[in-house]
C-alpha cells in the first residue's frame, strides 16, 4: 500500500509504466486513508480515515466509504454506493467493527454494505468476483463467499451466510440468520425465511424448493455423474416426506461419498432455522 498520490512502477511489455493514484479535486479523502497503486477516486466521493483500498480499485462519483473498511484489488464501486456505513441495528453502540471486501467485485449504483456488530463477530465479509447490483442492501455481519450475484433491489438482512456461486434474483428479501447454500438460485421477488440447501432452486413468498439448479450445475462444470447424485439427494430430501435428520441418514447409506454430497449433508446438519420446502 502507498500513501496518497504515491507512484509505483510495473513492467508491461518490457516497458516501465507508472501506475498513479488519481483523486478528483472535488473528492474528500482523509489523509490517513491508505490507497493502493492505481486507485481512482471520482468526483465528490468521500473516503474516511480508517479506510484501506487496494490497487487499481475504482471508486465512482458521490460514493461514501467509511469506518474500518478494507477493500481489495481491482474492485469497481459505482455512483452513490455507501460502503462501510454503521450497522442498521438498534443494538449497535458505536463499537469498532469491520468490513472486508475481496478482489474484483462490482458494487453497482447506490448499493449499501454495512460493517459488523459485536453480536455478530464484529465483521461483515465479502469474497471475490461478486456482483452486487444497484440498490442492494447487504446488512451487518453478512458472510458472503465468491462469485455471488445479488439482483437489483434485494435486501440481505443481518447475520446471513451466503456460500459461493449463489444467484439471488431481483427484489429478494433474505431474513436475518438465514443460510444460502452453494450454487443455490433464488427466484426474483422471493422471500427467504429459512435456509436454502446447496444446489437448490427456490422461488415464491414464502420461498419453496423447485428442484436442483441444473443450469447452474452445468455452467459450473459439474459432471453428469455428480449432477445425478445431487438430484438423488434432493429427491430424498424433498420427495420422500422424511424429516431432515432421516433424509441425512438415508443419503449417507445410499449415495456415493463425493465431496458435493458431503458438503450438502454438512449444510443440512448446520441448519438452525429449518429449510425452504
Amino acid at each position: 500500500m502507498t500513501r496518497l498520490l504515491d507512484i509505483v512502477e510495473r513492467r508491461v511489455d518490457k516497458k516501465v509504466v507508472p501506475l498513479r493514484t488519481n483523486i478528483h479535486p472535488t473528492a474528500i479523502v482523509h489523509p490517513n486513508a491508505r490507497l493502493g497503486a492505481g486507485v481512482q477516486i471520482g468526483p465528490y466521493a468521500i473516503i474516511g480515515e480508517n479506510v484501506e483500498i487496494g490497487d487499481e480499485t475504482q471508486v465512482g462519483p458521490h460514493c461514501v466509504i467509511e469506518g474500518w473498511t478494507c477493500i481489495g484489488k481491482r474492485n469497481r464501486i459505482y455512483t452513490g454506493a455507501v460502503v462501510g456505513n454503521e450497522p442498521q441495528d438498534l443494538k449497535f453502540r458505536g463499537e469498532k467493527s469491520y468490513l472486508f471486501i475481496g478482489d474484483n467485485n462490482l458494487i453497482r449504483e447506490y448499493a449499501s454494505i454495512s460493517r459488523g456488530t459485536a453480536g455478530g463477530g464484529g465483521e461483515t465479509r465479502l469474497g471475490n468476483n461478486n456482483l452486487i447490483m444497484s440498490y442492494v442492501h447487504v446488512a451487518h455481519d453478512v458472510q458472503m463467499g465468491s462469485h455471488v450475484v445479488v439482483g437489483h433491489g434485494s435486501g440481505i438482512a443481518g447475520h446471513v451466510t451466503i456460500e459461493d456461486r449463489v444467484i439471488i434474483g431481483g427484489i429478494v428479501g433474505v431474513h436475518q440468520f438465514s443460510k444460502i447454500g452453494r450454487l443455490a438460485m433464488l427466484g426474483a421477488h422471493s422471500m427467504i425465511t429459512k435456509d436454502v440447501p446447496p444446489y437448490t432452486l427456490v422461488d415464491g413468498n414464502p420461498a419453496k424448493a423447485f428442484g436442483p439448479n441444473i443450469v447452474g450445475l452445468r455452467r459450473n462444470g459439474y459432471s453428469p455423474e455428480v449432477r445425478l447424485e445431487i438430484q438423488r439427494a434432493l429427491r430424498i430430501l424433498y420427495r420422500t416426506g422424511y424429516s431432515v435428520s432421516k433424509a441425512i441418514e438415508v443419503m449417507e447409506q445410499e449415495l456415493a461419498g463425493c465431496q458435493e454430497i458431503d458438503h450438502f449433508i454438512r449444510f443440512l446438519r448446520s441448519c438452525d432455522r429449518g429449510i425452504c420446502r
